[in-house]
């Protein structure tokens, strides 16, 4: 019996110290995985970790705080690695998070290895500033898409064989001959064949009722040189298809522009769709000044051309404009001032400005007084849209026009199909739009391209030695124009 005592007796001592062995080892264990150990840290060691966003769980889920927490830590570590991603290609970060600035600087050195572990927590919602972090991020963290922006200036040719809008020989009511070149000797007519796709712009095909139908009860007047007039013929033929149309209304003498005796012709035109009500005309101002005779009694008085005054035209019936187009570009020099008898007329008198005087600084300053002008006045036309069309190029090679110039080239786009530069080629357009409300119609770039449209030495009036490098055949590039417009309306 003692024996038997005193064995049982001798054992009891090493069984309670592996029982304690084994309970320091599994509270050991515990607080290790706790999530309130972290309270336990000493001052120094503690952060506050920010609000990036809410957990959600669901009633049936047996969702633990310490899974949620590990998951929420799991991703601060994940953006705390952002800072540093440049510098070590080969880390790997799961997710769009950026580094916010509360994160302390010994959270920001640390690492993350293997997969994110899935949990059921709802997604994390980065602030603005994250967000804003990450699409300047590059290389291997993604970045967030951005929406490409519309160009209507940039973009590319493309081969069309639905082309042309309409039949240059059918629209003989609104086209003028001398620019329906199927009616002079030119044979090759590729030209026709190509249509402006701009760059990340959905266009969709002309369709005449369906633009008529926007149209209903608008007025789109086009103001401008004779490049004007001819976007004006442009948009007629497409919109009547090309086709003799009886019902369509000359409304001009509603807008002042009749014949006068002695004229050549009128200072414009003007057509009203009867179905739509809708009317398209163009007034003739190439220099978009207001001229003015110093003596109305005599023909060949000089003219007032007032730099800073719109035409009187345009200030009479804006009002009932709903799409207004304006353009000048091509006489702007010394010999078309001349031949017109312009003198430059600021404030009401002549200009005593000699640096003004010059041409080119004369133009701009009259671009910009227009553009402000115009825009000026949009407030109280709220259902006016004013867009201004930036320069038509020339294509006169070894000389000009009236020096042997010519632009003999039948082959499209034989200088390039595609505009990829930023910025218009007609800055001072570009600059006086700047900061209004006017819209810029930038075709100068796109048209430099073509080259072979104009009607070079197949005028129908059979000038011998004069090439016509300025205008264009029509149908051909100003249908161009007219869809730009028409896309931006």
């Amino acid at each position: 019996m003692k024996v038997g005592t005193n064995s049982f007796l001798r054992g009891r001592p090493f069984s309670f110290i592996l029982a304690c062995l084994l309970a320091t080892t599994l509270l050991l264990w515990l607080c290790e995985k706790n999530p309130f150990s972290t309270t336990l840290l000493s001052t120094p060691n503690q952060f506050s970790i920010p609000a990036i966003g809410f957990v959600e769980v669901s009633p049936n889920t047996s969702l633990s705080v310490t899974k949620a927490n590990e998951n929420i830590e799991e991703k601060d570590i994940q953006i705390s690695i952002l800072e540093d991603i440049n510098e070590d290609k080969e880390k790997s970060v799961a997710g769009p998070v950026g580094s916010p600035p509360e994160i302390s600087s010994e959270m920001q050195k640390s690492e993350v290895t293997g997969e994110e572990e899935k949990s059921d927590v709802g997604p994390v919602v980065s602030p603005p500033e994250f967000i804003s972090e990450m699409q300047k991020t590059e290389g291997d963290v993604p970045s967030l898409s951005t929406k490409k922006v519309c160009n209507f200036a940039k973009g590319r040719w493309e081969k069309d064989n639905e082309r042309p809008l309409y039949s240059g020989f059918d629209c003989k009511q609104w086209l003028s001959e001398m620019w329906a070149c199927r009616l002079t000797q030119r044979t090759d007519f590729s030209y026709e064949k190509y249509r402006w796709q701009p760059e990340n712009c959905e266009t969709s095909k002309f369709e005449r009722s369906s633009f008529l139908r926007r149209m209903q009860d608008k007025t789109i007047a086009f103001i401008g040189d004779s490049l004007g007039r001819q976007q004006f013929q442009s948009l007629m033929c497409m919109a009547s298809g090309g086709l003799y149309s009886p019902e369509v209304e000359n409304v001009g003498k509603q807008y002042g522009l009749v014949k006068a005796r002695g004229a050549i012709r009128p200072d414009g035109w003007a057509y009203r769709f009867p179905k739509t009500n809708t009317t398209i005309l163009y007034y003739w101002s190439a220099s978009l000044s207001d001229l003015v005779p110093l003596d109305a009694k005599d023909r060949a008085s000089d003219v007032a051309m007032h730099l800073d005054r719109p035409p009187a035209f345009l200030r009479k019936y804006l009002h009932r404009f709903h799409v207004l187009v304006l353009n000048t570009g091509h006489h702007w020099n010394r010999g078309k001032l001349n031949a017109n008898r312009w003198v430059m007329y600021v404030d009401g008198k002549p200009n005593a400005d000699r640096k003004r005087a010059e041409i080119g600084n004369a133009k701009n300053f009259t671009v910009h007084s227009i553009a402000r002008w115009v825009d000026s006045q949009l407030p109280s036309h709220p259902n006016l849209k004013a867009f201004f069309r930036t320069i038509s190029p020339r294509h006169f090679s070894n000389g000009d026009w009236n020096t042997g110039g010519s632009c003999d080239n039948t082959s499209p786009l034989s200088g390039g199909s595609e505009v990829v530069n930023d910025g218009s080629k007609d800055p001072i357009v570009e600059d006086a739009v700047k900061g209004t409300n006017v819209k810029l119609l930038d075709i100068t770039a796109l048209s430099e391209l073509r080259d072979e449209g104009h009607i070079s030495r197949y005028s129908i009036r059979g000038t011998t030695g004069i090439n016509d490098c300025l205008h264009w055949c029509l149908p051909g590039i100003p249908d161009a124009w007219n869809e730009l417009l028409i896309a931006q309306i």
